[in-house]
Protein backbone atom coordinates (compact mmCIF):
# COMPACT_ATOMS: atom_id res chain seq x y z
CA UNK A 1 0.00 0.00 0.00
CA UNK A 2 1.21 3.47 -0.97
CA UNK A 3 1.62 6.24 1.86
CA UNK A 4 -1.04 8.41 -0.04
CA UNK A 5 -3.93 5.36 -0.84
CA UNK A 6 -2.62 4.06 3.63
CA UNK A 7 -3.76 7.88 4.12
CA UNK A 8 -6.94 8.04 2.23
CA UNK A 9 -8.44 5.24 3.74
CA UNK A 10 -7.20 6.17 7.22
CA UNK A 11 -9.39 9.80 6.50
CA UNK A 12 -12.05 7.64 5.95
CA UNK A 13 -12.31 5.70 8.69
CA UNK A 14 -13.81 8.59 10.60
CA UNK A 15 -17.81 8.36 10.25
CA UNK A 16 -17.94 11.96 10.67
CA UNK A 17 -15.75 12.30 7.32
CA UNK A 18 -17.80 9.91 5.39
CA UNK A 19 -20.44 11.29 5.74
CA UNK A 20 -18.86 14.64 4.24
CA UNK A 21 -17.42 13.13 1.95
CA UNK A 22 -20.70 10.64 1.30
CA UNK A 23 -21.95 14.65 0.61
CA UNK A 24 -20.21 15.65 -2.12
CA UNK A 25 -21.01 12.61 -3.96
CA UNK A 26 -23.80 15.02 -5.26
CA UNK A 27 -21.14 17.85 -6.59
CA UNK A 28 -19.44 20.50 -5.04
CA UNK A 29 -20.40 22.76 -1.69
CA UNK A 30 -19.60 25.37 0.62
CA UNK A 31 -18.47 24.16 3.75
CA UNK A 32 -21.67 26.37 4.64
CA UNK A 33 -23.34 23.60 3.10
CA UNK A 34 -21.83 20.52 4.14
CA UNK A 35 -21.90 21.84 7.53
CA UNK A 36 -26.10 21.87 7.33
CA UNK A 37 -27.48 18.45 8.99
CA UNK A 38 -24.60 17.80 10.37
CA UNK A 39 -23.79 16.78 14.49
CA UNK A 40 -20.44 18.67 14.28
CA UNK A 41 -19.34 22.30 14.20
CA UNK A 42 -18.46 24.45 11.12
CA UNK A 43 -14.85 24.52 12.22
CA UNK A 44 -14.83 21.06 13.04
CA UNK A 45 -16.33 20.30 9.40
CA UNK A 46 -13.98 22.50 8.36
CA UNK A 47 -10.77 20.36 10.03
CA UNK A 48 -12.42 17.06 8.97
CA UNK A 49 -12.00 18.45 5.21
CA UNK A 50 -8.66 19.54 5.65
CA UNK A 51 -7.86 15.69 6.70
CA UNK A 52 -10.05 15.03 3.51
CA UNK A 53 -7.60 17.85 1.29
CA UNK A 54 -4.36 16.37 2.99
CA UNK A 55 -5.25 12.53 1.93
CA UNK A 56 -5.78 13.94 -1.92
CA UNK A 57 -9.52 12.72 -1.18
CA UNK A 58 -11.48 16.09 -2.15
CA UNK A 59 -9.77 19.15 -3.38
CA UNK A 60 -11.08 23.52 -2.81
CA UNK A 61 -11.20 25.91 -4.63
CA UNK A 62 -12.10 29.99 -3.55
CA UNK A 63 -15.02 31.25 -5.37
CA UNK A 64 -14.88 34.86 -3.68
CA UNK A 65 -15.09 34.84 0.23
CA UNK A 66 -16.35 30.84 -0.61
CA UNK A 67 -14.22 27.49 -0.14
CA UNK A 68 -15.91 24.93 -2.69
CA UNK A 69 -14.92 21.65 -2.36
CA UNK A 70 -15.37 18.48 -4.53
CA UNK A 71 -14.12 14.87 -4.75
CA UNK A 72 -10.74 14.70 -6.12
CA UNK A 73 -10.95 11.64 -8.87
CA UNK A 74 -7.19 10.83 -8.02
CA UNK A 75 -7.38 10.04 -4.64
CA UNK A 76 -9.86 7.89 -5.83
CA UNK A 77 -8.25 6.40 -8.41
CA UNK A 78 -5.34 5.86 -5.72
CA UNK A 79 -7.61 3.75 -3.45
CA UNK A 80 -9.02 1.98 -6.53
CA UNK A 81 -5.81 0.29 -7.97
CA UNK A 82 -5.17 -0.89 -4.67
CA UNK A 83 -8.53 -2.60 -3.98
CA UNK A 84 -8.04 -3.79 -7.77
CA UNK A 85 -5.14 -5.81 -6.69
CA UNK A 86 -7.33 -7.84 -4.64
CA UNK A 87 -10.42 -7.93 -6.74
CA UNK A 88 -8.48 -9.52 -9.48
CA UNK A 89 -7.15 -12.27 -6.87
CA UNK A 90 -11.24 -12.88 -5.79
CA UNK A 91 -11.86 -13.05 -9.49
CA UNK A 92 -9.24 -15.76 -10.05
CA UNK A 93 -9.99 -17.71 -7.25
CA UNK A 94 -14.02 -17.62 -8.35
CA UNK A 95 -12.86 -18.53 -11.96
CA UNK A 96 -11.29 -21.96 -10.39
CA UNK A 97 -14.21 -22.94 -8.10
CA UNK A 98 -16.34 -22.09 -10.85
CA UNK A 99 -14.87 -24.70 -13.48
CA UNK A 100 -14.06 -27.41 -10.56
CA UNK A 101 -17.69 -27.50 -9.28
CA UNK A 102 -18.39 -27.73 -13.54
CA UNK A 103 -16.16 -30.59 -13.34
CA UNK A 104 -18.21 -32.53 -10.32
CA UNK A 105 -21.40 -31.67 -12.40
CA UNK A 106 -20.01 -33.23 -15.44
CA UNK A 107 -18.85 -36.85 -14.03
Amino acid sequence: MTAASAKSFQALGDPTRRAIFEKLEKGPLSVVHIAEGMEVSRPAVSQHLKILKEAKLVTMEQEGTRSIYRINQKGIELMLKYLDRFWDDALVSFKKVAEETEKRKTK
